[in-house]
């Protein structure tokens, strides 16, 4: 199988400037946690609904009662070389985490790091144009933003929201009995190993910009939801480390059944055939003993489930009663494979898979 061929550029492919791409840049959880030791209390800042305290997607600071502001940040290397690719893949990525926290997003700002020496300026052109596409999609402006001349190509955004604080979903507010749903396929990471390694083909190329380019928009409708508890979005420390998090956040364990994972497809070859990103071993070492995978499960399934994934979807805990409600949402904006995964449980924080 041969990647596909970016358009014509007088410069270097992307990723070929970059040790890392997507959210497989992102620091493994285990050592984030240390490096965040001593960190400064936020608990004296009575409106500060959402800090650092549960590993959170967003802080939160409420303006009144019902009105709170929702920011993030979100910024990575290429995942790909098609420039407008990657501004859109960047820019739906950092959106995301302002509909993880039920929020609706005003304006964003961009955070661009350029070679600029490197590469052409046609290039950095269509990585901005690609951001700006999935901005307007989102009903929303770039109103500004930052630039520096670095030896990586790194491009991001930094967005603004707003959420009724009563309808603010955490991912530290899961209950015992609540079911999983995961909203997209997993398997980017790996999707994008095989890319770098000319072994991903144009149907799996188009099925990773398809989910990466796709907006988590149900989020803002799940927050209406009273039986949705918690959400949080699957990224780079891969679904047991996001969910890790919520277990750690909501004081609960947690089962999933791997035969019901929606996976991209052709996901079990690539895995199968050793690929993987240095990213995956760094977040199974984070999880410790904390996450558990019964005995006839295999090196490809760990694989598939530590993957660092970009631009994931959402992962929402909400009532087994409202679990039609929640599918129907996704099916209805297009999340065609959004699927119960598994359940909430009392009992130490952890993961269990079967």
């Amino acid at each position: 199988m041969t990647s596909p061929i970016a358009p014509a550029d007088p410069g270097p492919r992307l990723t070929s400037l970059s040790h890392g791409g997507g959210c497989g840049c992102k620091i493994a959880p285990g050592v984030l946690a240390e490096l965040l030791k001593g960190s400064l209390p936020s608990r004296r800042y009575a409106d500060l609904l959402v800090g650092t305290g549960t590993s959170d997607d967003a802080a939160v600071y409420r303006l009144n009662e019902t009105q709170a502001v929702v920011a993030t940040t979100d910024f990575f290397m290429p995942i790909v070389d098609d420039p407008f690719d990657f501004g859109r893949i960047a820019a739906t990525n950092a959106l995301s985490d302002i509909y993880a926290m039920g929020g609706r997003p005003l304006l964003a700002l961009a955070i661009v790091g350029m070679p600029i020496n490197t590469l052409s300026q046609q290039t950095i052109r269509d990585i901005l144009r690609g951001g700006e596409t999935v901005c307007e999609q989102a009903g929303i402006p770039i109103a500004g933003g930052h630039s520096i001349d670095s030896v990586e190509p790194i491009y991001g955004l930094a967005v603004t929201g707003v959420v009724d604080p009563k309808k603010l979903k955490r991912n530290s507010s899961a209950r015992s009995g609540d079911v999983l749903i995961l909203g997209k396929p997993l398997g980017i990471g790996i999707f994008s190993a095989a890319f770098k390694k000319g072994l991903l083909d144009d149907a799996g190329y188009r099925a990773m910009i398809d989910t990466t380019t796709q907006l988590n928009l149900p989020g803002m409708e799940l927050s209406s939801i009273p039986g949705v508890h918690a959400m949080t979005d699957v990224t780079g420390f891969g679904l047991l480390g996001h969910l890790l998090e919520m277990c750690r956040g909501s004081g609960l364990a947690a089962r999933i059944t791997a035969s019901h994972l929606p996976l991209l497809p052709g996901l079990h070859a690539l895995a199968r055939s050793g690929i993987a990103t240095g990213a995956s071993a760094r977040n199974w070492q984070s999880y410790g003993e904390d996450v558990r995978l019964a005995p006839h499960l295999d090196a490809p399934l760990q694989a598939m489930l530590t993957d660092p994934q970009t631009s994931g979807g959402l992962l929402v805990a909400c009532d087994p009663d409202e679990s039609p409600a929640v599918l129907a949402t996704f099916a209805r904006l297009g999340f065609a494979q959004a699927a119960v995964i598994g359940r909430m449980s009392e009992g130490a924080p952890q993961v269990r898979v079967d």
